[in-house]
């Protein structure tokens, strides 16, 4: 079961026992990364998850914590994700889960984490379910979700005139969210769905999908998948020709490490929604230098970015509180604002939704681009009160 399971320590970052040990289980906070290091989602989280959870603890001023950090591949299984998850609460003591792309795991994980009175931090995984009806004391949804992709890809979309919409969707927990979230947002704009179609998981042949989409003569299809699945669906679209015979795709979750693997002339003017992008300002531009030196040259997605800010706003509560109860850190994390250098100041919500703001970004023609990962031309900055679901709208069962 645990065979993919890469355990290592970072080195305790301070040895001084200013901060009372007795209050710190075991005496070290434990961090755990779980994600996607092998398969479909490894470049969005992965590998650079860890080195962003590493640059996190390695920034933050800990005081006399000593910090440990430990990462698994949960292999995008719900099962596996879980047996990992106990194993870590109650045999290595972790005392937060950070991270997680694929919904249907993290949905598991965060049922788990609640059992276990622990902390999770979900950067990768995008089920709106998270902060509504599956929401938990115990979890905070960072990043991105799919009401928020959603809203911020399908309001603008139809509202310039794509108003026929057809879906490929990945058929689990997250895509099925994903189109039900945007199905919502083109019927509420006047527009229509022509139909809809679902893969699976990693799927590699998307030519009869595709056909089916093209037949329907639908303005828009909509992908609602992500990473490999994505950017596979993409390319085969191209060779069917189908942006050339006047439909257009529409990435409902895409990541600039999918942009990268696709190359420009391939990716083009498509239009979708992002909560980090590297070049936004100085802070960022800092970050996305020091993150690539180490992780082989590759720049930093949202996810990996919001594993750095989830994970500083994680120890400067329980630096607060003075100690790592799960329950009680991510209640603190709810009292105190969220402030660092990626994502700016904001707030994180009682049902557990972390609020910034997110951006409608387009992707640059090949001569627009100046240099390495320059891929983004900001078209709308959605302010963090408008980018996320209302809060009276989620159905959690913490919202009184």
């Amino acid at each position: 079961m645990f065979s993919n399971r890469s355990i290592f320590a970072a080195a305790p970052l301070a040895v001084a026992a200013s901060l009372a040990q007795a209050q710190i289980s075991d005496g070290v906070v434990k961090i755990g990364v779980l994600s996607d290091m092998s398969s479909l989602y490894s470049d969005i989280g992965g590998g650079g998850s860890v080195v962003a959870a590493r640059m996190a603890i390695a920034d933050f001023p800990t005081k006399g914590m000593k910090v440990e950090l430990l990462s698994a591949d949960h292999l995008n299984k719900p099962d596996v994700g879980s047996s990992i998850a106990r194993q870590w609460y109650d045999v290595d003591k972790v005392d937060v889960i950070v991270d997680v792309p694929t919904s249907s795991v993290a949905l598991a994980i965060n049922q788990v984490t609640r059992e276990k009175g622990k902390a999770f931090l979900v950067s990768g995984a995008a089920s709106s379910d998270l902060t509504g009806k599956a929401c938990s004391p115990n979890t905070i949804h960072w990043t991105y979700d799919t009401w928020m992709l959603a809203n911020g890809t399908g309001n603008a979309i139809v509202k310039t005139g794509g108003d026929s919409w057809y879906f490929i969707t990945a058929d689990y927990a997250f895509g099925l969210a994903l189109e039900r979230d945007t199905e919502a947002v083109v019927l509420k704009n006047g527009g229509k769905v022509l139909g809809k179609v679902r893969h699976p998981l990693n799927a590699q042949d998307f030519s009869s999908f595709l056909l089916q989409a093209q037949a329907s003569k639908a303005k828009i299809i909509g992908l609602a998948n992500a990473g490999g699945d994505t950017t596979n669906a993409i390319k085969q679209a191209a060779e069917f020709g189908i942006v050339k015979g006047g439909q257009n795709l529409a990435g409902l979750l895409v990541f600039l490490s999918d942009i990268h693997g696709l190359g420009l002339d391939k990716a083009q003017g498509l239009i979708f929604t992002e909560t980090f992008y590297w070049d936004l300002n100085d802070q960022t531009r800092g970050f996305a230098r020091r993150f690539a030196a180490a992780n082989s040259g590759k720049y930093p997605t949202m996810v990996q970015a919001g594993v750095y800010s989830a994970i500083t706003h994680y120890l400067k509560a329980v630096t607060a509180l003075k100690g790592d109860d799960g329950t009680k850190v991510i209640a603190k994390m709810k009292e105190l604002p969220t402030d660092d250098p990626l994502f700016g100041k904001g707030t994180v919500r009682i049902d557990g939704r972390a609020l910034h703001p997110a951006y409608l970004v387009e992707v640059k023609k090949p001569s627009e681009s100046k240099g390495p990962y320059d891929y983004y031309k900001i078209r709308a900055t959605i302010p963090a009160d408008q980018a996320f679901r209302p809060l009276s709208e989620g159905g959690c069962p913490l919202v009184k």
